[in-house]
Order: C-alpha cells, then structure tokens, then sequence
C-alpha cells in the first residue's frame, strides 16, 4: 500500500514540474522583444534593404552596371542615394521602384548606398561619390551623353523625374500624353473567358 502512495506522489510532482516548466516557458515568451523582427517605415532604424522591404523591388539591388558602364554606354541613367536606416529614404524607395516601373528598360538605375562610398579627397565622374552631396535621398539624372540634366536633395516627386526623362527621349509632356493604366489580372481573365 506503502508503495502505491509513493507511486502516487511521485507522479504527482512530476506533473507539477512539468506543469511549471511548461508555465515558466509560456511566461517567459511573453518578455521577449518581438519587436526588432517588425519592419517599420517611421523610423530610422534599420530593417533590411530598403528596395527589397518597402518597395518589394530586389532586382534593384544591386545595380546591374556602374556609373561608369553606363556613361559609356550612352545610355539615360539614375543615381539613387539612400542609406537603409533612414525613414525619408524608406518612403522614397517606391518612387525610385516607380521609375523603374516606367523606364527600366530604357534606363539604367543605379542606387547607391551612401555608406557604400569610399571617402576620398576627389572623385573622378564617373564614380557616384562625385555627383553626392551630403544629404538622402539623393537623385542625379543624366541624359544620353552623359549630362546631368537633374541633381536633386529630398523627396524628388516622381513627377519631376518623369519628366526629365521625358525631355531625355523627346517624348510628349505627360499633360499632352495618354495616361498609360496596367491592366488587372481579373480584366485579362475575364477577356479570356468570354
């Protein structure tokens, strides 16, 4: 009988401890900082590349050719310089994904992280660090031959870009142009089906 009462109380203690671990375990959850696994666009924190956690845009990272390459290709470019941790360049990412959007086969787009470029005491031009100018975000236009045709601090609306590069290609002003719409995935379906 004796034996049968200890079988009994040592079954009852386990399952407290582990009804205490798992408690303990529970509780303790509760204390950890969840936070730093949020991305969050107020703030000057970093959360990731901001192309890729704002814009949902990585194929902008990283550029595809260097200032250099496409000075001599002749061909339109865009400097873009953001630093990852800064909330006006994480709200600024989706223009520069817009411009893409627009004239990224056109165009080459170059965003340059500042904290990439290496302090030196001069710059040659076709290094991004000689057109940069101390603040984020950054764009820099430039034409065919290689002309800076747009230098500008802050958010740049997207409209202005447009329209440089609108001058660039010798295109109609967007006011004298159509307005060009995507088409949804359902409108395509539904012609589809009819």
């Amino acid at each position: 009988m004796n034996s049968i009462k200890l079988k009994f109380l040592h079954n009852l203690i386990l399952g407290w401890r582990r009804f205490l671990g798992i408690f303990l375990l529970l509780t303790s959850l509760l204390f950890v900082d969840m936070h730093s696994a949020l991305a969050d666009i107020n703030n000057d924190r970093y959360d990731g590349n901001i192309f890729v956690v704002y814009a949902g845009n990585g194929s902008l990272v990283p550029p595809k050719v260097t200032l250099g390459q496409a000075l001599a290709a002749h061909k339109p470019t865009l400097l873009a310089f953001y630093v990852d941790d800064s909330s006006d360049c994480k709200e600024y990412a989706v223009v520069i994904s817009r411009v893409q959007e627009s004239y990224g086969r056109e165009v080459e787009i170059i965003p340059v992280t500042v904290d990439g470029i290496v302090p030196k005491k001069t710059y040659s031009t076709t290094e991004p660090g000689y057109y940069y100018s101390g603040g984020v975000p950054q764009v820099v236009v430039f034409n065919k031959s290689g002309q800076v045709v747009l230098n500008k601090k802050g958010q740049v609306p997207y409209e202005q870009i447009d329209d440089k590069f609108r001058e660039v290609f010798d295109l109609l002003p967007r006011n004298k142009s159509v307005q060009l719409k995507r088409r949804s995935f359902n409108e395509f379906n539904s012609e589809l089906t009819q």
